[in-house]
């Protein structure tokens, strides 16, 4: 990319947001941890460096300082909160802990309006600071910009070198203008033009693919969820027969799934696609097993089987795809050392072993997942599979809990689809992030008729979510609950009883296991 910014992380929550505004902007970013090697980063050619924030002050002991020649590069800079903290720590300022901490909305004062920063920004807006230290003394060579009731300098630079410094947060939604101020420094500072679109991106990435993979055949694992769909389309853009689809039927899919998926993709887009039906083996490998990791596992290692067996087939193929996204590989930062914890692992075709000695086709890698939507659309595949919600790699097998079995799959796929039916015919189905049925380990009481009944209970969770991270219960309309539970308990032999799970992540998770 000639047009790139790179965003250099301090350990920030907000770091992986920053790098979205700047996408926004249709502008390309890439992310790494303040200790990329400098050479690295200006290997980029970047148009511009973003210093993150971080829990971290400037003055502490193992503060995360990056390589000083960042500070003298010539490339435009400009750092956030901890960012500015560190400019001016190490350019002759003065930082220390304040007496006074700013945390939420603050007042931001615009004292200097005609600096690039804050071109057509008002005199007053309302910015989100969180910070506790204090910058009392700028860098000779800068001026304010800038400053809140409890922060005399809130933004300072120096059009000189190019550096300019915000201690609030412009990448989140509570400042106002914030993203107008990013782009006031990537198109009014840095000179980036806005070019970095789907569209450029789907016709940058096929030439790559052909320049990549030349004459050779490349294979994918097509799941028909939105990432490997996209990636199947774009590579089959790039190199057409050259690509083998393989579409493992493991039995914990949704109902109808291996239907939609061979119709869309051999139908439609006529590509070479393999159907596995491998629904044996997988029932047959997780006979018993209750516990949630050992299902996972188990359920990666039959894939494992499975795709090397029908992948050895097809004769000498070196390239393997996979729908890889940008959250995937970005390098975070934990800044309290070590690996941050696993809540749980997770199943993709990236578990596949070394020794297949394929070279990896990874087109969307850079990408996050709304834009993969976006190439999704730009590319014309049809909005049932773009647009879907996410779905676990194990499928069905991590919505039911306790032992996975045929009747226990075909009651949730049924009971499932219901919950999906009635939220689209609602209008419901694109306002929250995720929607579906958990199968719990229960049966209870009931009244059928003049009979008593002892069937299974389901639980239906739906939640709303910007990213997957945090998410919170969907406050659906009674009467669309009360719609659900009704054809679920009347068309679905088997289950007498439905619930609606009313927790947020945290505390909980948006799975069940």
């Amino acid at each position: 990319m000639d047009q790139t910014i790179i965003v250099l992380d301090f350990g920030s929550q907000y770091t992986q947001l920053i790098a979205r505004r700047v996408r926004e902007n249709k502008v390309f970013s890439k992310v790494y941890p303040f200790s990329v090697p400098f050479d690295k980063v200006m290997a980029e050619k970047p148009k511009g460096i973003i210093f993150s924030g971080s829990p971290a002050n400037v003055y502490g002991k193992g503060a995360p300082i990056p390589d000083k020649r960042f500070l003298h590069c010539g490339v435009p800079i400009l750092g956030i909160c901890y960012g500015m903290q560190l400019l001016s720590h190490k350019l002759g300022g003065r930082v220390h802990k304040s007496k006074k901490r700013e945390y939420g909305f603050a007042k931001l004062h615009v004292s200097k309006r005609e600096s690039p920063l804050f071109r057509g920004i008002p005199k007053t807006i309302t910015c989100w600071m969180s910070h506790g230290d204090k910058l009392d003394r700028i860098p000779q060579g800068f001026e304010r910009l800038a400053y809140t009731e409890n922060a005399p300098f809130a933004a300072m630079g120096d059009p000189a070198r190019g550096i300019y410094a915000i201690q609030f947060h412009a990448e989140v939604v509570h400042t106002e203008l914030g993203s107008r101020i990013l782009k006031n420094f990537l198109v009014g500072v840095c000179g980036c033009r806005q070019n970095w679109t789907p569209k450029s991106f789907i016709k940058e990435t096929v030439k790559k693919i052909r320049q990549q993979v030349g004459h050779d055949r490349v294979v994918l694992g097509l799941s028909g969820g939105v990432d490997s769909s996209v990636a199947a389309v774009l590579i089959h853009k790039a190199i057409g027969k050259k690509l083998n689809c393989i579409f493992v039927d493991n039995g914990l899919l949704r109902l109808k799934e291996a239907d939609k998926v061979e119709k869309t993709f051999r139908g439609h887009f006529k590509m070479n696609l393999k159907v596995v039906d491998a629904e044996k083996i997988f029932l047959s490998r997780l006979k018993g097993v209750i516990d949630p990791e050992k299902k996972r596992k188990i359920i990666g290692k039959t894939f494992i089987d499975v795709f090397q067996k029908e992948a050895n087939r097809l004769g000498k193929v070196p390239f393997l795809a996979q729908g890889t996204l940008y959250p995937d590989v970005i390098e975070s930062v934990s800044y309290f050392g070590g690996p941050t914890s696993t809540i749980k692992s997770h199943h993709n075709v990236g578990g596949l072993p070394k020794d297949m000695k394929f070279k990896l086709v990874e087109p969307l890698k850079e990408l996050f997942k709304d834009e993969v939507r976006a190439v999704g659309y730009a590319l014309g595949i049809d909005k049932d599979i773009v647009g879907r919600q996410p779905f676990p790699g194990p499928g069905l097998a991590v919505r039911i809990l306790g032992e996975v079995r045929k009747d226990r799959c075909d009651l949730l796929r049924k009971a499932d689809w219901i919950v999906i039916d009635e939220i689209k015919k609602a209008g419901y189905y694109d306002k929250v992030w995720q929607s579906f049925a958990v199968l719990l380990p229960i049966q209870s009481v009931g009244v059928m008729g003049d009979e008593r009944t002892y069937e299974n209970a389901v639980a239906v969770r739906a939640v709303t979510s910007l990213d997957g991270m945090t998410a919170d219960w969907a406050k659906l309309p009674p009467e669309l609950l009360g719609r659900i539970s009704n054809r679920i308990i009347n068309e679905v032999r088997g289950i007498n009883r439905v619930c609606y799970d009313i927790s947020s992540k945290p505390p909980a998770t948006i799975e069940w296991e």
